[in-house]
């Protein structure tokens, strides 16, 4: 059986599991009453394993060393292991700015993620409701004293020669706009 988690992050906390576990994916997305049509994003422990699923333009490592670990999601071509595998032309990649998502990840590899939420409801970001709501759904929940920011990412697209904006989080648009001197 596949295993799905719930852990902590630096925005909210997420639901996932690995990048590949096609069973995991679907269990995703039953558990939540998410749409297919929308992608679950990528969370790495590092630049390499972001390196091992998506290509990477200049601007995107510019960004990837500036705010990250920390909340942006960047859309990103994916290789070709990602599209075989799982179907997705693009990926959200993010380090995550926390410890324990940090530790999972480095342990496991990759995990598509998620908030955890019914979807198209605010996240829940406190471990006893989550416990409450999720704990006979899924594989394991982290517990932690650390609080998370309850900001959602900023999101943005670089697929392409110009940056789309997807959603504004914590990081600012002007920040990014002048990381990348536009």
């Amino acid at each position: 059986m596949s295993k799905v988690i719930i852990f902590p992050t630096d925005t909210v906390y997420g639901i996932g599991c690995d990048i590949f576990d096609l069973e995991g994916i679907e269990r995703i997305y039953k558990i939540k009453n998410r749409s297919k049509d929308k992608p679950l994003a990528c969370l790495c422990a590092n630049l390499e394993q972001i390196e091992d699923i998506a290509y990477l333009s200049e601007d995107a490592r510019k960004l990837i060393n500036l705010f990250l670990p920390g909340p942006l999601t960047i859309i990103l071509k994916s290789k070709p292991i990602v599209l075989d595998k799982i179907g997705y032309k693009t990926i959200g990649v993010r380090i995550p700015n926390n410890k324990i998502a940090l530790d999972i990840l480095n342990e496991h590899g990759p995990m598509l993620t998620t908030s955890v939420n019914e979807s198209g409801n605010v996240p829940l970001n406190e471990y006893d409701d989550i416990k409450a709501n999720y704990n006979h759904l899924v594989d394991y929940i982290y517990n932690t004293n650390t609080k998370s920011s309850n900001i959602s990412s900023t999101v943005i697209d670089l697929t392409d020669d110009r940056l789309r904006i997807l959603r504004i989080g914590e990081i600012p648009l002007s920040s990014i706009e002048k990381a990348l001197n536009k």
